[in-house]
């Protein structure tokens, strides 16, 4: 399981048609892209109702913002790049520390119920190729490198569970479990 966002249709057709003008690489499917908070190896089931609630405790303690998709990376490094993957523009101040405290909130609710994170470093991306085997991505992070999307609200975040093998081509399949919608700003 995993807590994530997930850019809205606009976003994504945006970065489809973006993609779709570059071949050369397995670009992951439009359907899986999604930003990582936190990641749960193993939520025992009889626990999963308790994750929500918590997560959505924690999501509504958190303000909607605005985010964009901007800058490449590479996992573990562009010289033998096994990931190819977008990173986040602020499309305003409050967006990184927003980002940090959901994911930080995130993981202590799935540590409080029995299912600590995966302890790697939060750093917010969006997958965009899984390389096999591991390839030398200069080429490939100067045209990500390029790309920046609209500039959308962040009003939730989900609770997906991953049904490995499930998806087209044994790809895994994401089943939202729960949308957990984030507070939104008081007008004065």
């Amino acid at each position: 399981m995993f807590v994530a966002i997930v850019p809205p249709e606009a976003v994504i057709d945006d970065l489809s048609d973006f993609l779709d003008a570059r071949p050369g690489v397995r670009w992951v499917s439009p359907q899986q892209w999604h930003l990582t908070l936190a990641f749960f190896a193993n939520v025992p089931e009889h626990r999963i109702d308790e994750l929500a609630e918590r997560l959505t405790t924690k999501a509504a303690k958190r303000s909607v913002f605005r985010l964009a998709l901007a800058g490449a990376g590479a996992f573990p490094d562009p010289a033998r790049a096994s990931v190819l993957w977008l990173g986040v523009g602020d499309s305003d101040s409050d967006s990184d520390e927003e980002l940090q405290s959901l994911a930080r909130a995130a993981r202590a609710a799935g540590a409080a119920i029995g299912a600590p994170p995966d302890g790697r470093r939060f750093t917010p991306h969006l997958t965009m190729a899984r390389l096999r085997p591991p390839i030398e991505a200069t080429r490939w992070l100067r045209v990500l490198d390029t790309y920046r999307s609209p500039s959308w609200e962040v009003a939730d975040v989900e609770l997906v569970a991953s049904h490995l093998g499930e998806g087209p081509g044994g790809r895994p399949r994401y089943e939202t479990v729960a949308a957990l919608p984030l507070r939104q700003q008081v007008s004065s």
